[in-house]
């Protein structure tokens, strides 16, 4: 094609364009773009009408207006199409986790003695890789700040697994007790003091209560310094609890007990009844908890001994009878 045809045609496509988008715009009203390339103001378009296609541009659906076309893919340049190709093409580690002092960024030296075929090593690369270790554990903290966290992290780490709490509840411990660390709560207390409160703490905020009782079961310092360290540290950091649910323990304790359903919902029921006439206040939710499933467990013929009930709760059958009668009697069944 010669050169004054290939203007002349050039010429036409932009004068067809030019009438073509004057027409759309006085048929829609739409104010697509100025003559100088500039942007039009969203405020101006009906946010309804905007659609995110397929590529990620955004596109005006009544005039074919594409707003946005400028974006960032931030997939991988690969592709995969099953499990195994993902994780042979993945270049990234494990995820990063408060519940190690460094966040899990650090290399760690397996400590199998075998090289990448799975052969064994000989005496002389065996005694250097302990050496390593041995040294790759000394420079993983620099001061007593890393080492006085990364003990802390270990004891929180060692509660959870003992009473059994999901990750979710380690890694809110874990960034309660870096928080107390950066304000200076630590001083002048143990460090697993503070590691079992703020474990507490994270139980509390998770929605997984445990009580003092089976916390300091698994913790190395005795429950009257775990309750007068959290209270310290939530008051200091602002943790702003809520009481704790007696509710929330019945699904626990029934299951130890190996009681039904219906046991549940009844205990359940007993508990809210009661507390709305106010006999929950001042009581402690576990002992609240543990009479309403004993006096469930009577009611639905599945009658478990008090000294059942308190072991499961880990209160004393004193406490379950107290709350047993106060119960019974708001909920009108003597009569």
């Amino acid at each position: 094609m010669s050169g004054p045809t290939r203007q002349r045609d050039e010429r036409e496509r932009r004068q067809w364009t030019g009438d073509a988008r004057a027409g759309e715009s006085e048929s829609t009203g739409a104010d697509e773009r100025t003559d100088d390339g500039d942007e039009i103001d969203l405020e101006d378009l009906d946010e309804e009408d905007l659609v995110r296609t397929a590529d990620g541009e955004l596109m005006h659906e009544p005039t074919g207006l594409i707003v946005e076309e400028d974006h960032v893919d931030r997939g991988p340049e690969w592709r995969a199409f099953n499990h195994s190709e993902r994780q042979s093409k993945s270049r990234v580690g494990a995820p990063v986790t408060e519940t190690m002092h460094d966040k899990g960024l650090t290399t760690t030296i397996d400590w199998k003695d075998k090289d990448a075929y799975g052969r064994s090593l000989s005496s002389e690369k065996r005694s250097q890789m302990h050496r390593l270790r041995k040294w790759q554990e000394r420079i993983r903290t620099k001061d007593a700040g890393e080492r006085n966290l990364q003990f802390a992290l270990s004891e929180i780490d060692r509660m959870a697994s003992a009473l059994g709490v999901p990750r979710s509840v380690r890694e809110v411990a874990s960034v309660i007790y870096r928080r107390a660390l950066k304000e200076d709560l630590i001083r002048g207390r143990s460090i697993e003091g503070v590691a079992t409160a703020t474990l507490y703490a994270a139980c509390r905020k998770e929605g997984i209560p445990r009580s003092l009782e089976e916390i300091s079961e698994v913790s190395r310092v005795e429950r009257k310094e775990i309750g007068r360290t959290y209270r310290y540290v939530s008051q200091e950091l602002g943790l702003e609890m809520k009481p704790v649910d007696p509710k929330q323990y019945v699904p626990r304790f029934s299951s130890e007990l190996d009681l039904s359903e219906e046991v549940k919902s009844k205990a359940n029921e007993i508990i809210e009844t009661t507390a709305e006439q106010g006999l929950l206040s001042g009581k402690s939710p576990t002992g609240f908890a543990a009479a309403a499933i004993y006096a469930a467990s009577l009611l639905c013929n599945e009658k478990k001994t008090q000294r059942e009930v308190a072991d499961v709760a880990q209160v004393t059958e004193v406490t379950i009878r107290n709350r047993y009668q106060e119960q019974i009697e708001a909920m009108g069944i003597h009569g």
